[in-house]
C-alpha cells in the first residue's frame, strides 16, 4: 500500500472542502483535497451563491472571475396572495451592492473556478475519482485516511496532522468516527426537475405556489427554471407509479404558466428526488479530526443556505487551523482548535436550522394540511405590508445570515 504525507487531508471537494483548501494552500501549508468523483458535473447540486460567499469570493481576488461565469439572479423573494397577487417578502435591492441579490450559478462552475485558483499554490493539490474509505487511528488520535481510487488502483494510506470530513450528509468518517448527528423530523422531500424558460419569464423574483396540498418553487435559471416540488416524505413511489402525465397535471395545476412547457418533463426519469434531512452532530471533532459542512449538519433546502453556511464552516476552521499548524502544533495538541471551530460555528448554525424548522412548520406543513388557502402566515405579512424595512432585513438575514465570516488575511488577493 503506497504512503504519502500532508499537512491538512480534505475529504470531500464540494464548496467546503475545496474553499478550506484554497485558503489553507495560500497560507503556505500543504494540504491535499480528496473528491470521490471524476468531476464536479452533477445536476440539482446547490447553486444558491448567496452574498456572504461573494463578499468572500471579492476579498479572494476572485470576484471578476466569479461574476464573468454564466450566471442568474435572485433580486427578490415573494409569497402569492390569494387574489392572485404577490407580497414581496425581501427585497435584496435594499441592501448595499454589489450584495444586493443571490446568484444562481452551476455548482461545478463555482468548483472549477476554487480549484482553478489554488492549484496555483504549490502547496495545494487534489486527487479526483478517490473515495475515503475509513480512518487511520492510532492510540485514539486520527492520523489520517484510507483511499481507495475508483479505477481499482493502488489503495494508498494519507497520513496527515488533521483531517477534515466534507464528504457531505452521508459522511464515510464521520461514521467512522463513531460521531452521530441528532436528527430533526422532516415531513417532506424536494424532486427537482428544469423546465424550458422563455424570453418573456421573469427573470429575478423567487415566488412560491400553493394550490390544495401542493408546493412548487421555480428558480430563474440561464435558459431554463430549475423547479422543486415538495411534497410528503415517502411520496415519491406513488408520484412515479402514478406517471409523468398525471405529474405533468399537477405542475400546470400549480403554475398555469408552464402548462405550455410541461412536456419538457419526458418521463418521470427527469424528476430527481431529494430525501431531505435536518440534522446536527453534538460534537464535530475528536481526537485529529473536525467535520464541517453537511458532515457536520445537515440542512434542509429552505432558503438554499447550506452551501453558503458550509462555507462559512470553511472559512472559520482555515482562520483557527492555520495559525496553530504554523506554530507547530500537533495532534492532541490541536483538540483546543478544533473544539474551537465547533464552538463558533454552533450558534449559527443552530439558528439557521431553527429558522427552517419554523418555515417547515407554519408554510410547507400546513401545506400539505390544505391550510394556506387563505394565504401565507400573518405576522410576516403585516410586517412586510406595513414595515418596509422588515422586507430589508428578511433578506439580510437570507443574503449574510447569522455570523457571517471573512476571509484571513493571508488568503487575500
Amino acid at each position: 500500500m503506497r504512503v504519502s504525507r500532508t499537512s491538512v487531508a480534505v475529504v470531500g471537494g464540494g464548496p467546503a472542502g475545496v474553499v478550506l483548501g484554497l485558503l489553507v494552500a495560500r497560507a503556505g501549508v500543504d494540504v491535499r483535497v480528496v473528491e470521490s468523483h471524476q468531476d464536479f458535473n452533477r445536476d440539482f447540486r446547490g447553486d444558491t451563491v448567496h452574498a456572504s460567499t461573494i463578499r468572500l469570493l471579492d476579498e479572494l481576488g476572485l470576484g471578476d472571475r466569479f461574476r464573468a461565469l454564466p450566471q442568474s439572479r435572485l433580486d427578490d423573494f415573494s409569497l402569492p396572495r390569494p387574489d392572485g397577487s404577490r407580497l414581496v417578502l425581501g427585497e435584496f435591492s435594499r441592501l448595499r451592492p454589489p450584495y444586493d441579490h443571490v446568484a444562481m450559478v452551476p455548482q461545478w462552475d463555482l468548483l472549477d473556478l476554487l480549484t482553478t485558483a489554488a492549484r496555483q499554490e504549490p502547496s495545494f493539490s487534489i486527487t479526483m475519482g478517490t473515495a475515503a474509505s475509513d480512518l487511520i487511528v492510532e492510540d485514539g488520535l486520527v492520523t489520517g485516511v484510507h483511499l481507495t481510487p475508483r479505477d481499482g488502483g493502488e489503495p494508498e494510506e494519507l497520513r496527515a496532522d488533521v483531517v477534515i470530513a466534507s464528504d457531505g450528509r452521508n459522511s464515510v468518517l464521520r461514521a467512522a468516527a463513531g460521531l452521530r448527528p441528532r436528527r430533526f423530523p422532516v415531513g417532506f422531500d424536494t424532486w427537482w426537475f428544469r423546465l424550458p424558460r422563455h424570453e418573456d419569464d421573469e427573470a429575478t423574483a423567487l415566488v412560491p405556489a400553493f394550490t390544495g396540498r401542493d408546493v412548487l418553487l421555480a428558480f430563474p435559471r440561464q435558459g431554463y427554471h430549475q423547479v422543486a416540488y415538495f411534497a410528503p416524505k415517502g411520496s415519491d413511489a406513488a408520484l412515479r407509479a402514478a406517471g409523468v402525465e398525471a405529474f405533468r397535471a399537477r405542475i400546470a395545476r400549480l403554475r398555469p404558466d408552464f402548462a405550455d412547457r410541461v412536456e419538457g418533463l419526458r418521463s418521470m426519469d427527469d424528476v430527481h428526488v431529494l430525501d431531505v434531512r435536518t440534522d446536527r452532530l453534538r460534537r464535530w471533532w475528536r481526537p485529529g479530526l473536525l467535520c464541517i459542512g453537511d458532515a457536520a449538519h445537515a440542512m434542509s433546502p429552505a432558503g438554499g443556505v447550506g452551501i453558503n453556511l458550509a462555507v462559512q464552516d470553511a472559512v472559520a476552521t482555515a482562520t483557527a487551523l492555520v495559525p496553530a499548524l504554523r506554530q507547530g502544533l500537533r495532534g492532541r495538541a490541536l483538540d483546543p482548535v478544533l473544539r474551537a471551530v465547533q464552538r463558533r460555528r454552533t450558534p449559527p448554525t443552530v439558528l439557521v436550522q431553527t429558522a427552517q424548522r419554523f418555515l417547515h412548520r407554519v408554510v410547507f406543513e400546513r401545506a400539505f394540511a390544505g391550510q394556506l388557502q387563505d394565504g401565507p402566515p400573518l405576522l410576516p405579512v403585516l410586517l412586510a405590508r406595513w414595515v418596509p424595512p422588515a422586507r430589508g432585513l428578511y433578506a439580510r438575514a437570507v443574503a449574510f445570515g447569522p455570523l457571517p465570516e471573512h476571509s484571513p488575511a493571508w488568503a487575500r488577493r
